[in-house]
């Protein structure tokens, strides 16, 4: 019995070990949730943190929710303190899978993907689906993807003063490059 669990350990950590991991600690995820005439509800976070296994496609991603930054300073501030509540809610995560990922068919040519999963924001986990492009070039893999979030999914509740100024279905934009 010890030794079965001795082998089950050791078969798992070789596991690990060798699975090809590309990551970044520099993606950029934007989101914007602009209605006409009134000012760009927009902002943009450099400093996302994304992992991909290249073996067998589980993705995953992490936002410091503070590192949204906007154009409006007034408008970060009430993003953080009533929207996001970035002090009780301070992460936004991603963990999902790419289908149908295969490494060695990945070409210098993007090539469509579905990225499905679980996105944790405001404490609340949603159900996502994104369609991203993937290719690789110079050792390193290349996404970009895009999905729809509805604020009202995640508990985020919008003031009625500002209700008609901010969109129902916020556009999130992820572009990652990422290295072994």
């Amino acid at each position: 019995m010890k030794n079965l669990i001795l082998l089950i350990t050791a078969l798992g950590l070789a596991n690990m070990v060798s699975a090809q991991k590309y990551s970044t600690k520099t993606g950029k995820v934007t989101f914007e949730a602009s209605v006409p005439l009134f000012e760009d509800v927009f902002a943009q976070d450099d400093n996302n943190v994304a992992i991909i296994n290249a073996d067998n496609g589980d993705f995953a991603s992490v936002s410091t929710v503070k590192n949204f930054h906007f154009k409006v300073k007034l408008m970060e501030e009430h993003f953080n303190e009533s929207y996001a509540e970035t002090a009780k809610y301070p992460k936004a995560t991603f963990r999902g899978k790419i289908a149908n990922f295969d490494k060695t068919k990945l070409t210098a040519s993007p090539q469509k993907y579905t990225v499905q999963g679980t996105l944790n924001f405001h404490g609340v986990d949603k159900s996502m689906n994104s369609t991203a492009s993937i290719y690789t070039k110079d050792g390193k893999v290349y996404m970009q993807g895009t999905f729809v979030a509805r604020p009202a999914d995640f508990k985020v509740t919008i003031p009625k003063m500002v209700m008609k100024k901010v969109a129902e279905n916020v556009n999130v934009e992820y572009n990652y490059i990422l290295s072994k």
